[in-house]
């Protein structure tokens, strides 16, 4: 496959966990300099070490992304340090919930949607203002098919994080394109992340909860989502704006 992303900087948000590191050391094998941003500095730190030893260049940003100042100092940090900022993939997120909306923390809700859903607003804020300002660029963003796609009891704060990112990304979509700046957003179903696991679940039991709302039978390997982030984030997907990309293995099919 080409270096799609030679000469290119890359900021990746919640770089430090599966799905984010394994993106991160994809964009880097095709090129990219990474800015690695994670509210966990060790965890940000071994996938700096990762992509180092893969050959890579990479380096780590501390992060909390429901901070606006935090953010920008994110996005101002990878700049100074590389020069330029390219593409962004804003995959930070956490779970929460379980419960029904009557039951449901009032803590945990806010925390979920300022991470989930205010994380990726404040990210796109100072991102666009960027891309727009010099020469564009491309962002994709991390929503999910529990989101606008799918239901699943218990789930209220995730659900409605995630679907705000799906609309949040169309509106933001519309409303920098025609600054060079191409915005689309991704919706995994169960990922073979520590994220996809019920307290005390081991593997097994975890597969045997989950394949069965997958057509194709398994939870997914996290190198094929970051796959498709990556197809959204080259010129290979030019055309495509404002999409929120479905990757469930046919669940709302």
């Amino acid at each position: 496959m080409a270096a799609r992303f030679t000469d290119k900087v890359v900021l990746v948000t919640g770089a430090g966990g599966v799905l984010g590191r394994t993106a991160a050391l994809s964009f880097a094998n095709e090129g990219a300099t990474v800015a690695v941003a994670d509210v966990n500095e060790s965890s940000a730190k071994e996938t700096v070490r990762l992509i180092d030893a893969g050959g890579g260049k990479a380096s780590g940003i501390v992060v909390d992304v429901t901070s606006s100042e935090s953010v920008q100092a994110m996005v101002d940090t990878a700049v100074a340090r590389h020069g330029r900022l390219d593409v962004a993939f804003n995959n930070a997120g956490i779970l929460g919930g379980g419960t029904p909306v009557g039951e449901h923390d009032e803590d945990v809700w806010n925390r979920v949607l300022a991470v989930n859903l205010t994380g990726i607003f404040l990210a796109l804020k100072y991102e666009t203002a960027y891309l727009a300002a010099n020469g564009g660029g491309t962002i994709v963003n991390t929503a999910s098919n529990l989101g606008a796609h799918w239901r699943l009891a218990g789930m209220s704060a995730y659900s409605t994080s995630k679907a705000g990112v799906s609309f949040l990304t169309r509106t933001a979509a519309l409303e920098y394109i025609g600054q060079g700046v191409r915005i689309n957003s991704i919706s995994p179903g169960p990922i073979d992340t520590p994220m996809s696991y019920l307290p005390g679940e081991n593997r097994e039991q975890r597969d045997a909860r989950l394949a069965p709302t997958v057509p194709l039978g398994r939870v997914a390997d996290p190198q094929e989502i970051a796959n498709a982030v990556l197809w959204l984030a080259s010129d290979e997907s030019s055309y495509v704006v404002g999409h929120d990309h479905v990757i469930d293995g046919g669940a709302t099919a």
